[in-house]
């Protein structure tokens, strides 16, 4: 008698063990959707703001060559997605030139000539990254994603992050590269690593993102190194400076208003 009462009350608590768990993992469970805007609310405030980005490209691990500029960013609430203007700071020979991203167009104006002209979001800025790689930009918006599953990884700072791995599909036409694969640590949502590929398939560059500190009323990556797929002696490391909540005025998102725009 004493071993049937045992074996009941064993099965209730192996039933009661295995609810638990099975709350627990649904609790836990995130669709890749999901993981990916978790992650764009860690990249980017949901309230205007400016940065400056310094861009530095490294050969062999000496400096080659630096970029300074000034972003201004400002969600539109009606898709989600963001406004970008971007004005050039240094190096001189090209301090007041602006990049503007407003819906699917990206212009870029130069004040010399007084003219504004339509670029690609993959035009190289200096190194491996290219105008695409510093604007403002909610994945979960321009990419299609699916979950492979869970790895672990090493970030830029050699520290260990148990995350999720996503393969994400181009679903827009402002989406700067076709493919890319994503991994996001579980609990924080915090972007640790992205492969970009290439529309012919072939793996373009690897982004690291580091330097995770408390900035604009959350943690949020500092910066980022930008690895070269082909050759890793390439590297382009990205610091976001002086990241600052302003009010943006809409005219600063209009091709004609570039000529009289003065952000400073």
């Amino acid at each position: 008698m004493r071993c049937v009462m045992y074996r009941k009350i064993m099965q209730r608590f192996l039933l009661i063990a295995l609810s638990l768990i099975a709350c627990s993992a649904g609790a836990n469970a995130q669709s890749a959707h999901d993981i990916i805007a978790g992650a764009d609310k860690v990249r980017n405030p949901g309230e205007p703001f400016r940065s400056t980005t310094a861009l530095t490209e490294y050969v062999q691990g000496k400096p080659k060559d630096q970029t300074v500029l000034t972003v201004y960013s400002k969600e539109d609430k009606a898709t989600g997605q963001f406004r970008n203007l971007v004005r050039y700071v240094e190096p001189p020979r090209d301090a007041g030139k602006m990049a503007l991203l407003d819906g699917q167009n990206l212009w870029f104006y130069d004040p010399a000539a007084k003219s504004s002209v339509r670029i690609s979001t993959q035009q190289r800025l200096v190194g491996q990254a290219s105008i695409g790689d510093v604007l403002t930009i909610n994945f979960a918006i321009d990419y299609t994603g699916t979950l492979l599953g869970d790895e672990t990884i090493t970030d830029a700072e050699h520290q260990t992050r148990n995350c999720w791995h996503l393969d994400l599909r181009a679903a827009t036409p402002t989406a700067v590269y076709s493919r890319a694969e994503y991994w996001v640590e579980h609990g924080t949502f915090w972007p640790i690593k992205i492969k970009f590929y290439s529309d012919s398939g072939r793996v373009m560059k690897v982004l690291y993102y580091r330097g995770f500190t408390q900035r604009l009323g959350a943690v949020r990556p500092g910066g980022a190194v930008i690895i070269d797929a082909v050759d890793s002696t390439l590297v382009t490391t990205v610091q976001f400076n002086n990241p600052t909540f302003q009010p943006i005025p809409d005219v600063w998102y209009q091709r004609d208003y570039l000529p009289r725009l003065r952000p400073e």
